[in-house]
């Protein structure tokens, strides 16, 4: 395999690079860096790669539907889609190209679905109207009046991309640290100083890929977010063996666009299990993926927010229903039962959860695009949940892209 280092330049030195967070975009931008002739530390708090949001997804590389035309999410998703399957497909990694059904089931959600109809193919994603007969053809226990197939939506191991991104990194010659939280951030004339457990990381460049904390440590920067990270957790649960018949591939529900949360849907993973969820409440934690899980500081942090407040009134109803779900079983089963009348209660069972790193204005409005703030020789990522793992590849160029024209 070719080094991903580029030439050495003549005539100017290497930019020293650091790169907080080990998900998959963190490890993704290391790589472009490596790739573009940087010398990269990559220091990540936990003890493995992918501990958070990117090894507890559903595995969903998305196609591009639910975007605004011209967002970035639109544009990197449609993008990193192909490219990310290119990237499993050429490193061995497991993937399938098995596209997904969008229900409506009530006549009430038709002119949502033929919103997500008019996006897809402003995006250029492949995707068209069936009706319920053809609907079942594709899946076969599935109830709806009118469906939407998305057909390059994908199943992609991401935590086996974030394996790969790493062998990549270690071969490249990068300083790959696990186990190193970052305490403090100061400029030093030209220089960046990151301090660590271990030692002051000396840089040039910095990229903020923290995620849950990705606010906290543009703060640490000295920098003023426009948004601040509210914890949601999405629970999942899972089909029983002797139901996993009902689903083939994905099924999704028409999702409240008001909203970033695409609705509890149906997924089968490459193992052959078919995933339930998410739902998304409040979490008690920014690292609270159970209900037990409580930081006083991040749950004052939060309360403190006018944002949240704000949020709570204007979707009062919403909150009580999401609660509500999370629960009762039979409510959580309810709902895939809008989608898979066959399933039941007795037919699923808890499967995990993750928690989403949603971005929150203090006017109590949602981030809904992929949201990063500059500052001198600094890019911090501070919202990029779902699609952020279809879209890697691709926000990593555009992060490199700026971090290196200054």
């Amino acid at each position: 395999m070719d080094s991903l280092a580029g030439p050495p330049s003549l005539s100017l030195p290497r930019p020293r690079a650091v790169v907080i967070g080990g998900g998959i975009v963190g490890l993704a931008v290391a790589r472009e860096l490596v790739s573009r002739g940087a010398r990269v530390t990559l220091c990540e708090k936990e003890d493995r790669w992918a501990a958070h949001q990117t090894g507890r997804n559903s595995q969903v590389a998305h196609a591009g539907v639910y975007y605004a035309p011209g967002s970035a999410k639109a544009r990197l998703a449609v993008a990193g889609n192909r490219s990310v399957v290119v990237y499993a497909r050429d490193r061995g990694i497991a993937v399938d190209v098995c596209g997904k059904l969008i229900v409506a089931t009530t006549a009430d959600e038709l002119p949502g679905l033929r919103v997500l109809a008019e996006r897809a193919a402003a995006n250029g994603v492949p995707a068209r109207l069936v009706g319920p007969q053809e609907a079942r053809e594709i899946e076969p226990h599935v109830a709806c009046v009118q469906a939407l197939h998305v057909r390059s939506t994908a199943s992609v191991d991401f935590p086996g991309i974030c394996d790969s991104l790493v062998e990549e990194l270690t071969a490249a010659g990068a300083d790959l640290r696990l186990g190193t939280p970052v305490l403090g951030i100061r400029r030093r004339g030209g220089t960046l100083e990151v301090a660590t457990p271990g030692g002051v990381v000396r840089a040039d460049r910095l990229v903020n890929c923290a995620g849950l904390h990705a606010d906290r440590i543009a703060r640490m920067a000295g920098l003023r977010p426009p948004a601040q990270i509210v914890p949601f957790r999405g629970e999942y649960h899972q089909l029983r063996p002797a139901a996993r018949h009902l689903v083939r591939g994905l099924v999704y529900p028409v999702p409240d666009p008001s909203l970033p949360f695409l609705g509890v849907h149906l997924t089968r993973m490459l193992d052959g299990t078919v995933h339930a969820g998410p739902n998304a409440v409040l979490a008690l934690a920014r690292e609270g993926y159970r209900r037990r899980d409580l930081c006083v500081r991040d749950l004052a942090e939060a309360a403190r927010h006018p944002g949240l407040w704000r949020l709570a009134r204007r979707y009062p109803r919403t909150a009580v229903e999401e609660v509500a779900r999370s629960l009762s079983r039979r409510r959580f089963a309810a709902s895939l039962a809008r989608l898979v009348p066959a399933i039941g209660a007795d037919d699923i069972v808890p499967a995990g959860s993750g928690v989403r790193a949603q971005a929150l204005r203090a006017d109590g409005t949602l981030v809904d695009d992929f949201l990063h703030v500059r500052g001198p020789g600094q890019v911090h990522v501070l919202n990029a949940p779902s699609p952020a793992a279809t879209a890697a590849l691709e926000i990593a160029r555009h992060i490199a892209d700026q971090v290196l024209e200054d």
